[in-house]
Order: C-alpha cells, then structure tokens, then sequence
C-alpha cells in the first residue's frame, strides 16, 4: 500500500513540501524579520550573531511584556524566534491580529522601538496586503515605487524608514526584489537607500498615539456573571479575548451545547456576582453589538435584572442593570464555547483556564472567593463611560473645523468616536480636498504613471480630429472653478482666486463664459434656498443663514460666513463621503477607489436593524474593521 502523505504542520514545513514556493500569508496576519548586518573580522561571526540575535529577542519580548503588561492581544501577541533559512540567520514572527487592526500597529511600534536601542538591527515588516506600510504612504510615495516592484524594498532601521531604489543603470523594468539581493544592496550601496521624511510620517502616521493608545484602548465594563467565571477571570483577565472570539463567531452547532435546557454547563445561571471586567474596546464593541436570543436558562436571568415586571417604567438605572446582565450573559456563553473545544485550542491561555477550571471543579464551591474577597479585587467596580461608540455630529463638526483647540473651555468634554475614528476622517477630509484642489489636474480627472504611456501603447488606435478638438476648447481651468462652485465649495475652499477665462483658438466656437457664470449662481441660489447646500443644518440656523442670503442679494452682493462655512463644507464633504460609501453596499464603487488611490480603506459598516435575520449570527467581517 502506498504511504500516505503527512500533512505538514508548521509554516516552515509546509513551504519545504511544496519546493520552496511563495506562499501568500493568511489574511489578518503581520510578519516581521530582523536582520543583523555586523561583520565580524576577528573570526567566531557565526556565535557571535546568534548570541547578539539571542540578546535582541529577550530585549524585544521584554519590552513588548512591559508595554502590554494590563493590555489584552485579539488573538496572538507580539513573538520572535531564532529562524534558519535560505542560508540566513534571523529572527522572525508572525503575529494574527484578528479583528483588531490596531494590533498589527503596536507590533509596528515595537518593531520601530526595537530599531532604536540596537542601530545595527534592519527590520522588515508586511502582511497579506504586502508592504503594508508603503500602501499607507501611497499618497507621498514617489512615482518609481509601486506594488509591483516593491517587495523587501522598505526597511526599518534606527527608528526610520528606508526604501531600496531601483537601478538606475539597469536597461530593464525594475520587479521585485529577493530577500538577499535586498540585503545585499543594503550592506553594498547603504548611502544609496531613498529616506523620505514626508513618506515617513504618512507611513508611520498610525504610531503617533503610541504607547499612550495602549492604555486608551482599554475599557472596563461591570458586568453580572458567575461566580466560578468572575474567579478565572480574575486569575487569567487576558482569556476574555477567546472567550468573546467563541461567541462573536459562533454557530450552530457549538450553539446547541448551550441552548438545550438539559445541558450540562461548566457556567450555569446561577451564583451571580457582580464585577469589573477589562477588555479592549473592539471585544467589548464585538460583545455589546451581537444580537442573541438568550437560552432557555438565561431568560429568567435576564428578566429579573431590573427586579420590575415587564409592565412597569423603565429607568435609565434600570437599562444599565439590564446592560450588565446581557453583556455577562454573551461573555458567559461565550466562555463556555471556549472550554468546550479547549482541547482543540492552541492558546496557551485556553488551556490554562481549562487547566484551572478543573482544579475548580474537584475542588467545589468552597475553594472559590467570598463576597468580601471579591470586593477587595483592584478596580472590582470600575465601569468606562462607553459613549466612544457614539458619534456626535456637532463634535464631529467642530473636529473636521480644527476650532477644538480654541474651545478648550468649553463644556463638552469629549469628541465624537475615538482618537482613531477622529484622525482617520480628518484624514479623508484632508485628502479629498486636496484632491479636489490639484491645479494640476485637468478635465480628465486624476493621471497616473500608468496612464502616462498609454498614448504610445495604443499605437494606429483612434484617430482625434483636430477640428473635433477645437469645437469642444473651453478653458480648464475656469470649468474647473464652476464645478467647484456647483458642489457647494466656497470660494475660499478653491483658494480664492478668481480665473479669468483665457481666449481660445482663433477659428473655433467660444462659449459664453458669462452666460454661464449667471447660469450656476442661479442654480447655487436655487439650492442654497432649499437648504441642499447646507447638510443637516439646525431648521434656526438655516433659517439665519437663509435671511442673510436674502439680505445679501438685495445688497447686490455675497459674503462669505467665515470659519462656520469652512466647518460646514468640511462636514458636509465628510457626510457626503461616507454616505456615498455606504450606498455602494460592500461593492466597488467611485468613493472607494477614490479612497483606495490615496491609501485610504473604510471600515465596512455594520448591518441595519431592518436587514437582520433576526438570527444574531455574526458574518465574517473584512480585515479592516474600526473599533480600536
């Protein structure tokens, strides 16, 4: 009988089966490599490079321990190893982040630290998308680089990021480059290596808020679980994240081991305690928006969480009592999907509260903590204000305007999202404007390298007559600032510059350009009067800035309103943008190519209330989802 094949493993086994070929890394995964270029003259390189390689890894996982002491990993934390391959000695790791994005950041700034306590360290860093931090550059990159040839071009050293050029003097189209070759570029030509600082800010834009994010990312909610759960939570806090990772994807069939009545549970409804847990805020965020039918043993719970019948008034205190019993209940359930496939799992921290919650179990109820034990836990009634989650339009307004360091005295305390949803879409904004600004774009649209050659490759294609040519001239650039004007842009937005339109060939039909000019102030009069210029405006205040519009046509002339219309272009821009978004339903569309072109992806956005099943299963989610 012929052998069967041993199925391979690890990933170093399963690249030696199939002859060494490029494996594509798993989706929501970062690699990281570290190499060491010191020569060593004096002989005894070899042990000299694995015990200065040795000491890098115990320094990196050190600090990675110190900065992550209280913070919880989405799924795998940050990891280096001793690697052998090709000939090389390095460390390396690979770490799955899951749904937190903002986890494979804190690997990068790690990896940044790193390069600055050890200068002779260079660092490469990439994921499924490739070299993900040129993609995040994208906009400043220049315009040699590009996703076809920039493989093992972009290194880490001594806290910067460097790039390796392509070869002038090579004849041919510049490709990828292999791992050693990009490492011998490095030790053979280092002046040689191209250093931005503009493509590094862009590139390493998301590590601003580092280490402090760290702690930010946190959130403590009191919920109502368990006693036996309360205590292995209180001894393993890290498990929460495998835990609500069980629950926010579970199925059908894990499902039946806790919604039949009969069943057997290591967590069953009863001895409630009421204490503190700390999550990040995406597990919270995955735990508070899952809808779940409760099983036949939690309904009971549930109902009598507010101690009121069904009729009687609810009061805020009362919702925020139900809020705890339903988030105990999903964590809850949720750790009981975990230690039921315990023994399949190859998290340590798994099998670790497996290991635990059988010592409990033999040792019985008396081994577990009393009520004032409980109460003498750090931090045991700490509950966060979770109005992260919610978006303030009237914050979000005065964010996008830039007054919020002017209104430090004022009474609202908070932005709308958090610190990452707030630099993201001021980063949108930005962009887009800038975009909608280039004097240098023309009637075409956006040019790109790709496009610049397309004329000579299309060689005997169509042939334009000139005469069509010179029956449709009209000024660029005065069509330019009229489209700008249609869209509700202020004149200070195209940088206050009126163009005089310029004269055409001598020959060829003009328009009339002031028949025009007359033509879209009527049609922004029209517009502004019905409010479609003014977004989501207070019904007073259109009401002001109609009178005022009024008021200014009797006089014969337009003013500007000052920094309340930048604020209110900036915000309509950014409404219009994500609406737009939205309205492409996950599929590919102008404002996501837009986006994708200036390095820019948008969260997918979660499903309405009138679309659901009614089921509450979880669909898997794409890679860049918000929530950090």
């Amino acid at each position: 009988m012929e052998e069967s094949v041993r199925r391979p493993k690890t990933w170093e086994e399963l690249k030696e089966q199939y002859g060494g070929l490029d494996i594509q890394l798993a989706e929501n995964c970062v690699e990281y490599a570290l190499f060491l270029l010191t020569e060593y003259p004096n002989g005894g390189g070899a042990r000299k490079h694995l015990a200065t390689l040795e000491t890098i890894r115990k320094a990196a996982l050190e600090l990675s321990a110190k900065l992550t002491k209280d913070f919880i990993w989405q799924r795998e934390e940050f990891t280096l190893s001793i690697k052998h391959d090709a000939g090389l000695i390095y460390l390396h790791g690979v770490s799955d982040y899951g749904d937190s994005v903002e986890d494979e950041w804190l690997v990068v700034y790690i990896l940044r630290e790193i390069s600055k306590l050890y200068p002779q360290a260079w660092i490469r860093v990439w994921d499924a998308d490739g070299e993900f931090l040129l993609v995040e550059a994208a906009n400043v990159t220049p315009k040699w680089l590009s996703p076809t040839m920039d493989q093992n071009r972009s290194w880490i050293h001594n806290g910067r990021l460097y790039i390796i050029p392509p070869d002038k003097s090579a004849s041919y189209i510049p490709g990828p480059l292999t791992l050693s070759d990009a490492l011998t570029n490095i030790k053979a030509n280092p002046d040689s290596l191209f250093h931005s600082p503009r493509v590094e800010k862009e590139a390493f834009y998301r590590l601003e808020k580092y280490p402090r994010y760290i702690t930010l990312s946190l959130h403590h909610a009191r919920v109502r679980i368990p006693r036996k759960l309360a205590y292995l939570l209180h001894e393993q806090p890290k498990a929460v994240a495998p835990a609500v990772e069980k629950f926010y994807l579970r199925d059908a069939v894990g499902l039946k081991s806790i919604m039949l009545d009969s069943s057997s549970l290591h967590f069953p409804p009863e001895d409630f305690v009421t204490v503190s847990v700390r999550f990040t805020r995406v597990l919270y965020a995955q735990l508070y928006s899952q809808r779940f039918e409760p099983p036949p043993r939690w309904k009971a719970v549930l109902e009598r969480a507010i101690g009121k019948s069904p009729a009687a008034r609810v009061t805020a205190a009362d919702s925020k009592l139900r809020l705890q019993a339903e988030i105990g209940m999903k964590l809850t359930c949720g750790f009981e999907l975990m230690v039921n496939k315990a023994s399949k799992s190859n998290s340590r921290v798994v099998r670790e509260v497996s290991l635990l919650l059988q010592d409990v179990e033999e040792d019985g109820p008396e081994s577990l903590p009393t009520d004032e034990e409980i109460k003498s836990w750090k931090d045991v009634d700490r509950d966060d204000d979770d109005s992260w989650m919610d978006v303030d339009f009237g914050e979000l307004e005065k964010e996008l305007g830039g007054s919020r360091g002017a209104d430090q005295g004022s009474t609202s305390k908070r932005g709308f999202g958090d610190l990452n949803a707030q630099d993201d879409l001021r980063k949108i904004v930005s962009r887009f404007e800038d975009f909608l600004n280039d004097e240098a774009a023309g009637v075409e649209g956006a040019e790109f390298d790709e496009e610049e050659s397309s004329s000579e490759e299309d060689g005997e294609g169509e042939i334009v007559s000139e005469e069509e040519d010179r029956d449709v001239s009209l000024d660029e650039k005065e069509f330019t600032r009229l489209m700008k004007e249609v869209m509700g842009l202020s004149s200070e937005a195209v940088k206050g510059k009126s163009v005089q339109p310029q004269p055409t060939e001598a020959g060829g039909d003009n328009f009339d350009m002031e028949e025009i000019q007359k033509l879209t102030e009527g049609m922004e009069a029209e517009l502004k009067e019905h409010g479609a210029l003014s977004l989501d405006l207070a019904p007073k205040k259109r009401a002001v800035l109609k009178g005022k519009k009024d008021s200014d046509d009797r006089e014969g002339s337009v003013e500007e309103s000052g920094d309340d219309e930048e604020i209110n272009v900036d915000y309509n821009l950014a409404k219009n943008i994500l609406e737009s978004f939205k309205g492409q339903a996950g599929t590919a569309g102008p404002v996501s190519n837009i986006l994708g072109m200036m390095g820019i992806q948008l969260p997918r956005d979660e499903e309405d209330d009138s679309t659901s099943d009614g089921e509450g299963y979880p669909t898997n989610q794409g890679k860049h989802q918000s929530g950090s």
